[in-house]
């Protein structure tokens, strides 16, 4: 297959960290530019990464017509507006989660997505532990499945961070949340019908600090989740069922140079003792994310998740944030 080639829209730290090197792993992604409004940025990491060429704007690398494909790490309130541009110079958009601030504001894509592929950077969906995961709830492994229980923490109080910028979109459901709400529509494979949150606001920076949910997805299945900027580094997801139940130790950050693994526990043995383990080998999902959307745009396989994808988790989102409003369940 002829590899894609990729342009990137700002010098963003997990774009120049973790996603582009991820991609240039592929031999199905070649990252031909990057763009930033400085200059000197946009040299510094074409040197850093040998990516070929650097634009001072977004719109000179828009107009680059070799590039085909733009990957999107932009600040949140920029997704919706950099992607429609890309969209309309014909370049296909993988674009940072959350898609957009609003699910009125992601709405914006449907039109665009008719024309080209877009698509919500979910990297954890790719990974191989996610997917043997569902695979063992599929074959019922672990019975029926009722609950899934997700924390996810780091802690920043950077005022000058953009994810501590209210007014673009910060704080930690969008940030944060967002791969909890994903958890539970990829493990449960439906979407939830209520939801209600306890939401601890940073009292100088107005940014949702810590969120707690808890998620009606029907039957009796529940999704529960904590999730917080300023508190120690974690993260677990817990899936559990009638008769078992798997954890996955590093759900979202998984090392691109160690191995992972999930385990699956019958809970005869207290403790965790009954667990046996599944080990993956060490792969980085970035790499597998970019070429899972690199094959749907040489048309070798259909897209995982598109625009209908990303709008359901911004209707998620937002009925989030209702609750916290209203201090109410909220139907979704």
């Amino acid at each position: 297959m002829e590899p894609v080639r990729w342009g990137i829209l700002s010098t963003a730290r997990i774009g120049r960290t973790k996603v582009v090197p991820g991609m240039m792993k592929s031999p199905l992604c070649a990252i031909t530019a990057v763009a930033s409004r400085n200059a000197a940025s946009a040299e510094a990491m074409a040197g850093e990464l040998g990516i070929p060429k650097a634009y001072d704007s977004y719109e000179a690398l828009l107009a680059d017509p070799d590039v085909e494909a733009i990957y999107n790490p932009l600040p949140n309130h920029l997704h919706v507006p950099l992607t429609l541009k890309a969209a309309a110079a014909g370049k296909h958009v993988l674009c940072e989660k959350p898609i957009a601030m609003t699910a009125q504001e992601a709405g914006q894509l449907e039109d665009a997505s008719s024309q080209v592929l877009i698509a919500e950077a979910f990297m954890v969906r790719h990974h191989p532990q996610w997917q043997q995961a569902r695979d063992l709830i599929r074959q019922g492994g672990v019975g029926e499945v009722r609950a899934i229980q997700v924390l996810f923490s780091y802690f920043n109080a950077d005022p000058s961070n953009i994810r501590n910028k209210a007014d673009i979109g910060g704080g930690g459901l969008l940030d944060i949340g967002c791969y909890a709400v994903v958890a539970g529509r990829y493990f449960f494979e439906a979407e939830p019908t209520r939801a209600v949150v306890l939401t601890d606001f940073d009292p100088a920076m107005a940014i949702d600090r810590t969120t707690s949910a808890l998620m009606d997805f029907g039957a009796g299945r529940q999704l529960i989740f904590t999730v917080s900027t300023q508190m120690v580094p974690y993260q677990r997801l817990q899936i559990l069922g009638t008769r078992g139940r798997i954890e996955i130790e590093i759900p979202f950050n998984a090392p691109p140079d160690q191995p992972t693994r999930i385990l699956v526990d019958d809970g005869s043995v207290h403790g965790g003792r009954s667990a046996r383990t599944i080990e993956f080998e060490a792969l980085d999902q970035y790499q597998l994310q970019g070429e899972a959307f690199a094959r749907a745009v040489r048309g070798a396989e259909p897209l995982g998740y598109g625009i209908q994808d990303a709008l359901m988790n911004m209707r998620i989102l937002d009925a989030l944030r209702r609750s916290a409003e209203a201090a109410s369940w909220q139907r979704i």
